[in-house]
């Protein structure tokens, strides 16, 4: 359940991670909290606030350690918790932030409160991923999109690419939209098609990511520009990163080994001859291109189908 709550905060949260939270007492959830936007307050806090009284001799799970360190934004999670008195706190995930990591643990077992850590630990981090990519390799969780036909195609040769998909896979888009922090497109994207690059679903049209370009491009209202693939270091408030192309900009993020995850749309279509979805990157042979990527979802979305890849450990 707190892995479920923590994903209601992915893009909304950074720099902070995006943590579920829950407090069960008596077999009976008393709170429930997940981080708000902007990192605070953070979700322990909000579960705390909401279990009152409640949170006294009950359990807590938390997807990552409660923080120790000072803030001028708040208390620390791991006083408020042992203010709270719970009888035991289950942690799927150590901090990665030398601030906190195992600071918030020790804290809280000094307190008297029972602590373990581990449970579920890898769906926890699976969900919190764009903030340990950032902590352990100092840029954002790269997901590369690309919708395609069963060819491979992702337009004609004259470059008609509207709509490759139907409404309910590019739905399904705009929800991923929603769930980044930045959406990324090269700059020949830009000067063809001129996107919006905004999330164009009911009730979410207030989660924007940031919309930046790779490369040259005329200067574009609010819009960030990066040179390089390997300037998304610098992008400052980006945990979750969506690449939606076109095949030169996937080509030099697959080149640069800096796709996290893969999401292919596959429309029941085939064009031949068209605009392929990936030119070329530098293999220097079929053997290297094996064993790069794992199949972790399938799905059926109308007439269309999303296959979801993560870089192979």
């Amino acid at each position: 359940m707190a892995i479920a709550l923590s994903q209601r905060g992915r893009g909304r949260t950074t720099s902070n991670p995006n943590v579920g939270c829950v407090i069960v007492k008596d077999g009976q959830v008393v709170g429930r909290g997940w981080t708000q936007p902007g990192g605070r307050p953070h979700a322990e806090a909000m579960a705390l606030t909401d279990a009152g009284t409640g949170a006294n001799n009950a359990d807590i799970y938390v997807t990552l350690e409660p923080c120790a360190h000072i803030s001028e934004r708040g208390e620390s999670c791991a006083d408020l918790v042992v203010a709270a008195r719970p009888a035991r706190v289950v942690v799927a995930n150590l901090d990665p932030d030398e601030r906190t990591h195992r600071k918030g643990v020790d804290r809280m077992e000094r307190a008297g409160i029972s602590v373990s850590v581990g449970l579920m630990e890898t769906e926890a981090r699976q969900v919190m991923a764009g903030f340990f990519t950032r902590m352990e390799k100092g840029r954002p969780h790269i997901t590369l999109k690309l919708a395609m036909s069963l060819d491979g195609c992702i337009a004609m040769a004259n470059g008609e690419s509207q709509w490759i998909t139907g409404s309910r896979a590019r739905a399904h888009t705009h929800l991923e939209r929603a769930r980044s922090d930045a959406i990324l497109v090269g700059s020949g994207t830009v000067k063809a098609d001129q996107p919006g690059m905004d999330v164009r679903l009911e009730g979410l049209e207030d989660r924007n990511p940031l919309p930046i370009v790779l490369g040259k491009a005329e200067t574009l209202d609010h819009w960030q520009r990066i040179s390089t693939p390997s300037a998304v270091s610098d992008l400052e408030n980006v945990n979750w990163l969506l690449v939606e192309g076109g095949a030169a900009t996937a080509a030099s993020f697959l080149q640069a080994g800096l796709v996290d995850r893969l999401m292919i749309y596959r429309a029941p279509i085939v064009i031949g001859g068209g605009l392929p979805s990936v030119r070329e990157f530098g293999l220097s042979g079929l053997g290297e291109a094996h064993g790069q990527w794992e199949l972790v979802d399938r799905r059926i979305l109308d007439k269309d189908s999303l296959e979801i890849y993560d870089r192979a450990a």
